[in-house]
C-alpha cells in the first residue's frame, strides 16, 4: 500500500473518531450537561429524569443528524459527480422544493387524518418523488435526456414550487404560517423513533449502494463518451444515481425539514482534502455530512438556551461562510 493510500485511510479513520467524539458531544451539553462519567452511569442504571433526557430525546436526535447529514451530503456528491459540477446540490433539482409543497399543502387542508403522524413525512416524500419524476419526464426526449436540460428544468421547478407554497402561505391562517415555517427552517426533533429509524438505515442502505457506482462515477469523471468507450452504461448508472439521490434527499428532507449547504460545502471539502476518488469520497462525505449536521446542532441548542435555533439558520451561516472562504482560496475539480 502506497503512502497516499495509507494517508487517504488515516483520514476516514480519524473523520470516524470525530463522528464518535461530536456524537458524546452532542449526548453530554445541552440546557443540562453531563460529564462521561455521568452518562456511563445513567446508562447504567437505566432510570430517573437523566435518562429519559439522554435515551429518548438526545439520542434520537444524534441518530437522526448522522442519517440526515450523511444522506444529503452522499447526494450531493452523487449529483455533483453525474453533473460533473460543483455547485449542483440535493436541492438544485427542485427536490426540496417539492417536499415543502408537500407538507404546505397538508398543513395548510389539515390532511393529518389521513396517515395520522405520520402525514407530514409521507406528504414530503411524495412531494419529493414527485417532482423528480415530473424533471426526469420534461427532460427525456424520445428516449433521450441532456444532464443540462436536466438541470435547468429542475431550477425552473424548484422556482415554481417555492412560487406556489409563499402563494398558500400567504391566503392562509396564522397558525397553519407558523406550523410551515417552523417546518422548512430544519429541525432534529422527531419524536417518533420509527421514523429516525427508517431515515438511519435507508441512509446506510444508500450509502451502500452508492458504492456498486464508485467506478462508474469514477469513468464519468472523464465525461460521458469517454465512459460508455470504458464499458459503463451512462444511461443506466445516470437514472440509478438521479433516483437514488432523490430518495436520499426526499426521506431526509420529509423528516427533518429543509437543511441547507449540507450536500453542498461537504463534497467540496472532503474532495479538496482527500481528492476526487468516488471510492472514498462517498464514506468521507457521509461522515462529514453527520460531523456537520451534529455540530451545528449542537450550536443550535445552546447557543441561546434555553431557546433552540432552527438548525437550518446554523448550516446556512456556517455553510456559506465556509463555501465563500474554499472557493476564494482553491479551484476544486470534480
Amino acid at each position: 500500500m502506497s503512502s497516499k493510500h495509507i494517508k487517504q485511510v488515516f483520514f476516514i479513520a480519524i473523520m470516524f473518531l470525530l463522528l464518535i467524539t461530536v456524537s458524546l458531544l452532542a449526548l453530554s451539553v445541552g440546557e443540562i450537561n453531563f460529564t462521561p462519567n455521568e452518562i456511563l452511569k445513567i446508562f447504567k442504571n437505566q432510570t430517573g429524569i437523566e435518562y429519559m433526557i439522554i435515551h429518548n430525546i438526545r439520542l434520537p436526535r444524534i441518530i437522526l443528524g448522522i442519517a440526515v447529514g450523511g444522506a444529503l451530503s452522499l447526494s450531493g456528491v452523487l449529483l455533483q459527480g453525474v453533473y460533473r459540477n460543483p455547485l449542483v446540490e440535493p436541492y438544485t433539482l427542485g427536490i426540496s422544493g417539492g417536499a415543502s409543497l408537500g407538507v404546505a399543502i397538508t398543513i395548510i387542508f389539515n390532511l393529518s387524518f389521513v396517515f395520522g403522524v405520520y402525514m407530514l413525512p409521507v406528504s414530503g416524500f411524495i412531494g419529493a418523488v414527485a417532482t423528480t419524476f415530473l424533471v426526469y419526464i420534461l427532460a427525456v426526449r424520445k428516449n433521450y435526456y441532456n444532464i443540462n436540460r436536466m438541470l435547468l428544468i429542475g431550477v425552473m421547478i424548484s422556482f415554481m414550487s417555492s412560487s406556489t407554497m409563499m402563494f398558500l402561505m400567504s391566503t392562509t391562517t396564522a397558525e397553519n404560517l407558523n406550523s410551515i415555517i417552523f417546518w422548512i427552517m430544519g429541525s432534529l426533533d422527531e419524536p417518533n423513533k420509527i421514523l429516525v429509524k427508517a431515515v438511519f438505515y435507508i441512509s446506510l442502505v444508500g450509502l451502500a449502494t452508492s458504492y456498486l457506482m464508485a467506478n462508474p462515477l469514477n469513468a464519468l469523471r472523464l465525461g460521458e463518451s469517454k465512459a460508455k468507450h470504458l464499458g459503463v452504461n451512462t444511461t443506466f448508472i445516470i437514472r440509478a444515481i438521479f433516483i437514488l439521490a432523490s430518495i436520499l434527499t426526499g426521506v431526509s428532507v420529509s423528516v427533518a425539514g429543509v437543511i441547507g449547504f449540507v450536500g453542498l460545502i461537504i463534497p467540496h471539502l472532503m474532495r479538496l482534502i482527500i481528492g476526487s476518488d468516488f471510492r472514498l469520497l462517498l464514506i468521507s462525505s457521509f461522515l462529514g455530512g453527520g460531523i456537520f449536521i451534529l455540530i451545528s446542532d449542537i450550536i443550535a441548542r445552546t447557543i441561546i438556551a434555553p431557546n433552540e435555533l432552527p438548525i437550518g439558520v446554523i448550516t446556512g451561516m456556517i455553510g456559506g461562510i465556509v463555501f465563500i472562504i474554499v472557493m476564494s482560496r482553491s479551484k476544486i475539480k470534480i
